[in-house]
This record gives C-alpha cells, sequence and structure tokens, in this order.
C-alpha cells in the first residue's frame, strides 16, 4: 500500500535548501525516492557511501556539475561536518540541498546559525489523517501511525524491533552507553508518565538518577526527536499557571513498546492516554506541515484545573475518549473558557454525532481530523 506524504517539500526547494529532521522510520529516505528527482543522492547508513565521504568530503563538491542541482545528504547526523560543505556550497556553487537527519542534537547545537537564513528546517511526523484517508481508530491507538509499523502485518513486532534499535543505537550515538542502564529504567518511567505533566523529582526516584538527570534525559529524547514537552499556557490574567510541561513521544508505539503494551481496550489507562496522543499527533503535524506559527501548549493552574491544548489564545481542546461526554465532563472548559475568553470551546470524543452545549462544541473525532486538515479548527 503506497501513502502519499503531504509535506510539501518540493515547493520549499525550489526557493531553498531544506534541513528535513524526522525519527527513523518516519519516511524521509521513501519521500525523497518516490516524491522527489534529485541529481544524486548520499545515503550515508549505506556503508560504502559513509566511508567514500567521511574520508573525502569535498568529493560531493567535486561531482557537483552545473547550479541548481538537488543534491541530497541523508542521515547527516552520522557525519555532521559535512554541514560545512553543504554551507560552502550552498554559497559558491548556488546548489539546492536536501539535508535529512533522524537526530537534531549534534547538528542545532552546531549549525544552526551557521545555516541562518540559507536553509529552511523542516519536520516529518509519522502518518497523519490527511494521508491515511480514513481513520482505523483502533489500529492507530494500539500500533500508532509509523509508516513500517501501520502497514506491517506484525506491527507488534515491528514497534518491539524499533525500540531496541533505538536503545541500542541511539544511545551509542550519544555516547551514553556506560549510563544503558539508568537510561533504560528511565526509559520505562517516561512512557508510564507519557502525557502527563512532568514531575523530574518523582521521576528521578522511580528511574532512580537525580533529577539533574532526568532534565538531561529529557532534552536527549527532544534532541533526538523521540518526544517533545509540550509547554503550558501562560497568558491568564490573574492564575498562576503550572511551570511544568507534558511530555509526549513523537509515536504512541514508542510508549507502547517500552511499556509491552500489545492492545488497548476503552476504559484503560491506556485507552485514554493513546486518543489524547492522537489528537495532539495530529495538531503538531498540521501545525508543521501548514507552516503554521500557532503556538500550542495546554492549560493548567494550582488548583488542577487542565485543558488538554490550547492553539494559540483562541482555541481550547478537550479530549475525552467516552463514547458519551456528560455535563459534568465540560465544567472545566466552560469555567476556563470564559476567563480567558476562547473563541472556540471543543471537546473531542467518540460520540457518534456532533452537537454543541452552551457554546461548546463536542465533535465525534473522525470529523475534527476532517475539519482539522480542512483549516476549519484553527
Amino acid at each position: 500500500m503506497y501513502f502519499k506524504r503531504i509535506l510539501e517539500l518540493d515547493a520549499v526547494l525550489k526557493k531553498n535548501s531544506v534541513l528535513l529532521l524526522g525519527p527513523r522510520r518516519t519516511g524521509k529516505s521513501f519521500y525523497i525516492r518516490n516524491q522527489l528527482t534529485p541529481t544524486r543522492v548520499y545515503n550515508l547508513l549505506e556503508a560504502d557511501t559513509f566511508q567514500m565521504v567521511a574520508a573525502r568530503p569535498h568529493i560531493i563538491r567535486e561531482q557537483i556539475k552545473k547550479d541548481g542541482e538537488l543534491i541530497v545528504i541523508d542521515e547527516i547526523q552520522k557525519l555532521p561536518i559535512l554541514m560545512d560543505e553543504v554551507h560552502l556550497m550552498i554559497e559558491e556553487y548556488k546548489a539546492c540541498f536536501l539535508v535529512t537527519g533522524s537526530s537534531a542534537r549534534k547538528l542545532t547545537r552546531s549549525y544552526t546559525k551557521l545555516m541562518a537564513g540559507r536553509m529552511r528546517t523542516l519536520r516529518i511526523h509519522p502518518l497523519c489523517y490527511k494521508e491515511l484517508g480514513q481513520l482505523e481508530l483502533m489500529r492507530v491507538l494500539t500500533y500508532g501511525a509509523i509508516p513500517s509499523v501501520y502497514l506491517s502485518d506484525e506491527p507488534w513486532e515491528e514497534i518491539r524491533s524499533y525500540v531496541g534499535d533505538y536503545i541500542r543505537e541511539e544511545i551509542l550515538a550519544e555516547g551514553l552507553s556506560r549510563r544503558i542502564e539508568k537510561f533504560s529504567r528511565f526509559l520505562e518511567v517516561a512512557a508510564i508518565s507519557h502525557t502527563e505533566q512532568l514531575n523530574f523529582e518523582e521521576i528521578g526516584r522511580d528511574a532512580q538518577v537525580p533529577p539533574r538527570t532526568v532534565r538531561d534525559y529529557y532534552s536527549v529524547l527532544s534532541d533526538t526527536l523521540l518526544g517533545e514537552i509540550l509547554a503550558p499556557f501562560k497568558k491568564h490574567p490573574t492564575r498562576k499557571a503550572t511551570s511544568h510541561g507534558k511530555f509526549y513521544f513523537f509515536d504512541i508505539a514508542v510508549a507502547h513498546g517500552l511499556l509491552k503494551v500489545k492492545e488497548v481496550e476503552p476504559m484503560q489507562q491506556y485507552f485514554a492516554r493513546a486518543f489524547e496522543h492522537l489528537i495532539y499527533r495530529e495538531l503538531r503535524t498540521y501545525c508543521d506541515y501548514k507552516r503554521r506559527d500557532s503556538e500550542l501548549t495546554f492549560y493548567r493552574d494550582t488548583s488542577k484545573r487542565e485543558i488538554d491544548f490550547v492553539i494559540d489564545d483562541a482555541v481550547a481542546i478537550e479530549v475525552k475518549s467516552a463514547e458519551q461526554v456528560h455535563d459534568r465532563d465540560l465544567k472545566t472548559i466552560q469555567e476556563i473558557g470564559k476567563e480567558l475568553n476562547f473563541k472556540k470551546k471543543i471537546v473531542v470524543s467518540r460520540e457518534k454525532h456532533r452537537r454543541a452545549v452552551n457554546g461548546i462544541e463536542i465533535v465525534p473525532v473522525e470529523q475534527f481530523l476532517q475539519e482539522l486538515w480542512e483549516d476549519e479548527i484553527f
């Protein structure tokens, strides 16, 4: 089965070189093979290509034939020094580059200022609703939407392999091999607290590492694109907002793989978290693919009132995995909606039909996703 990716990379490449970031197996190489026509591709995961370019980085410069060629360097985090060559070739040879990476850790630390104005940074995500065309809810909530997992006849085996490869390869790549046991414990605790507000002290106790180390480990997850800390909304005029963010893995498959969750069922804790994660992932993907500057946050105050997602200061989105939303479920979004004067207040659920209660829109999940990708939510 073939899914055409909707990331408008070719349009951006007509104007700028691009650094395309995304976790492994999200489809970067597939996109290059099937939706672009580059002049040449240097895939640094190929041992012979890596050895050739590592020994003579200037060989790419020597092989340029004319201005305007599209040159791809795939998985550049394997040899980040090539960014110096890319910089030179953009400046002097007017070449157009698509550089991909599954870790931003070394690239952003050393080369962000160097490439400013010369290269656009884009993100690629797992398959989204717009690409899938329809929502197989239970499959997505259980196995996520990493292309190789979603399309597999044995998705759990793919997930187990994915998580195992990540722990082995990324830890070695980031120089954490001496702390593999501590980091492995941390990963399990991070999976347990997935979608929840972070408490570094509690996570440190559970993982048996200091809170400072927990912060460092979350930085590793963010830099290697395995997840993101969602910042809290802080624009309430009178109430003090929480200062700690919530963490989301880039795909629910990672959390389920770490926790060995092979299936989810309604009314389970894992089901509710996966349902919330689905909405997070679609919102984040939409913002990145549509290249919107909208700010995605969540609201939580010291009274522990919480709204799952806030878009700018205009749209509040609460996620309920139940088939029936009750009036008591609307109390928080109604109260905070009045205080902050949100233009839209939406509850996404598994109800079968759309309805409205006191200005709050209760929307079935698939209808919400349709409206999101038709630009009707923002």
